[in-house]
């Protein structure tokens, strides 16, 4: 078979057979009864391999050693392809997700899309300053898109520039809300951290839902930040973990007061005075009754003065004056 037909049945240009015949890839063996050299059936076996190879992304040296070296490693080869396809993979991830945001706010002029792109830029900067004013930016003409902030603050080490990002994220309301959500998953507890105290700082329903949802976390942290933001926000949820908050002593204070704020309900001061019976824990409950408003907590107060330890009833004893 003739190089023109060769090209026109197999696909590949008759430019790029003469290629492979001149680097000892594909040669056409034979010889037509004219003299013109033509392309047995083995060799266009081996045409076939090389195409086969090529598209798993071999450069021409490496096919020509897969085909004529028998001690060349199949395997190896395989994982380093497999490893700059993940790269290939991960780099126009980044850019698709890149151009979305970009597009997101529907920019009018090359100009916009411009300014985006270094906003987009500047929140990877290795500079903090500069990480912070893109964040302080976000609020301008080119704003960034809330899944970029998100993502951002779940990394974002410096404190002054994670503050400056959940103050551009409490402003763009509940669009970020699903990454956040996600870095509450993440392995690495510094990450959730983030995630949690961004959260509280989103006032919208959906931030209050995932909050609500974090109520059971297996991060004790987590769990202790969504109690206390709850309780500020009236959601009744919160008062089993706030009262196990005020018996193990963490964040005790904060806790009572997040229990003050949801009202002077009976069962939260029934559910104080049925905890642990040890000596700090019980101080620690008289402690929080002074937050709770209430005719309950009064009583319950007035009951500790006649406490058999004397710290616990003179503390009772001190509230009460201050409450009357």
């Amino acid at each position: 078979m003739l190089i023109g037909e060769v090209a026109q049945r197999s696909g590949v240009s008759a430019r790029m057979l003469r290629h492979y015949d001149r680097l000892g890839l594909v040669r056409p063996t034979s010889r037509s009864s004219t003299g013109y050299r033509e392309y047995a059936p083995e060799d266009l076996r081996r045409l076939f391999h090389v195409e086969s190879l090529r598209s798993l992304g071999l450069s021409l040296n490496d096919v020509g050693r897969a085909l004529d070296d028998p001690s060349f490693a199949a395997s190896g080869l395989v994982d380093e392809l497999a490893a700059r396809a993940e790269e290939r993979i991960a780099r126009d991830t980044e850019l698709l997700t890149r151009l979305r945001r970009i597009g997101d706010p529907r920019p009018e002029a090359w100009e916009d899309v411009l300014g985006t792109v270094a906003l987009l830029g500047d929140l990877q900067s290795v500079s903090a300053g500069k990480r912070q004013t893109a964040a302080l930016s976000s609020a301008g003409d080119r704003p960034i898109p809330a899944d970029a902030l998100a993502e951002a603050v779940l990394r974002e080490p410096a404190p002054n520039v994670a503050g400056a990002l959940r103050w551009a994220l409490a402003r763009s309301g509940g669009e970020a809300i699903g990454p956040l959500r996600e870095g509450l998953d993440s392995p690495d507890p510094e990450v959730r951290r983030r995630a949690v105290v961004t959260l509280v700082e989103i006032r919208h329903p959906t931030a209050t839902d995932v909050l609500r949802e974090a109520l059971t976390h297996d991060d004790g942290q987590v769990r202790r930040a969504s109690a206390l933001e709850l309780g500020a926000r009236g959601v009744t949820d919160a008062v089993p973990t706030l009262i196990e908050m005020v018996f193990e002593g963490t964040n005790d204070v904060d806790a009572a007061d997040a229990l003050g704020m949801l009202g002077s309900a009976d069962s939260i001061v029934a559910a104080l005075m049925d905890g642990p019976g040890d000596l700090p824990t019980r101080l620690r409950v008289t402690q929080a009754l002074a937050s709770i408003p209430g005719q309950a907590a009064s009583r319950a107060l007035q009951e500790l003065t006649g406490d058999a330890d004397r710290s616990i009833a003179l503390t009772a004893e001190y509230i009460l004056g201050l409450r009357e």
